[in-house]
């Protein structure tokens, strides 16, 4: 279970850093989601605008430690690693 824990905590991190993403490009963009992402890219702030994103994770990373599941929470770290990696290619 203990890979299986883990991949599943990375997923949950991708997720929620991509719904972050989703959340600030909507509500404080005057665009919509498609043109938004499509001007931060153009601008060049993708990477700036996903790390942003990542906040969320760390809500996320503490109710899976209040509920005694940290082999999740270890995944929500690793996903968070590799999106700051990430966004160094950007």
């Amino acid at each position: 279970m203990n890979k299986r824990d883990l991949l599943i905590g990375f997923v949950i991190g991708i997720f929620t850093a991509l719904l972050g993403s989703y959340l600030f490009v909507t509500f404080f963009t005057k665009f919509d989601f498609a043109t938004g992402l499509q001007t931060i890219k153009k601008e060049g702030y993708l990477g700036k605008v996903i790390t942003i994103g990542t906040v969320l994770d760390l809500a996320v990373f503490w109710i899976l430690l209040k509920r005694n599941e940290e082999l999740k929470a270890r995944g929500v770290v690793l996903a968070v690693i590799v999106l700051a990696i990430s966004t160094l290619f950007i």
